[in-house]
């Protein structure tokens, strides 16, 4: 009977470490799966990753040779979920390198309930995101709108200098800042969520 009784206890214990262990690898992964976006939304602030400006301060004022200006365009898009109106107060400036530029958007509540919103954005062509420094921004910080309520934030930005020496992009005339509204939960954009199709079955 005592070999019976411990046997059945070892095996009780070998299913409760299975079950710890169980449980501790779903902990990890979920872990894992909530701190992924914030990583890599850092590493792409970082790095300038997939055309994601730099954020920096005002560049040091230099009396040097002038160089070319780049034509900066913006591009503002709400999700369908959101009841905004989000426009730039110009579609384009003329971005010296090296001399900061400010730019206005105005953002309205067209719905008739509160909302909450957050923008994201990106630079095209991907190459030149890194050479495009934010100083001020809007983005990524949730903003709640009443029905009708209008607001204007700046933009504050400069072009790095260097891009005029990349020998694969600095001859490009022009780049596009895009920005794009959507809904805030928790603190947290979302994105729309795809609608599955209809099938039909024969």
């Amino acid at each position: 009977m005592l070999q019976g009784s411990d046997r059945q206890n070892q095996a009780a214990r070998g299913v409760r470490r299975t079950v710890a262990a169980c449980a501790g690898m779903v902990l990890a992964m979920g872990g894992l799966a909530l701190a992924s976006a914030p990583l890599y939304d850092m590493f792409c602030k970082a790095t300038g990753f997939n055309g994601t400006p730099l954020v920096g301060s005002a560049p040091a004022v230099t009396d040097g040779e002038a160089l070319a200006p780049v034509t900066v365009r913006f591009d503002t898009n709400v999700s369908k979920t959101l009841s905004w109106r989000f426009r730039p107060e110009q579609a384009s400036v003329e971005a010296v390198p090296g001399r900061t530029a400010t730019v206005f958007f105005k953002v309205t509540n067209t719905g008739t309930e509160p909302a909450k919103g957050i923008a994201v954005f990106n630079v095209q062509p991907d190459l030149m995101g890194p050479y495009f420094v934010k100083v001020q921004c809007f983005c990524f910080d949730e903003h709640t709108l009443q029905p009708g309520e209008s607001a204007e934030f700046p933009l504050v930005f400069y072009v790095d200098p260097a891009l005029r020496k990349d020998p694969d992009i600095g001859t490009l005339p022009e780049m596009t800042l895009s920005y794009t509204y959507f809904p805030s939960r928790n603190g947290a954009p979302v994105a729309e969520v795809a609608k599955p199709t209809k099938t039909t079955n024969f």
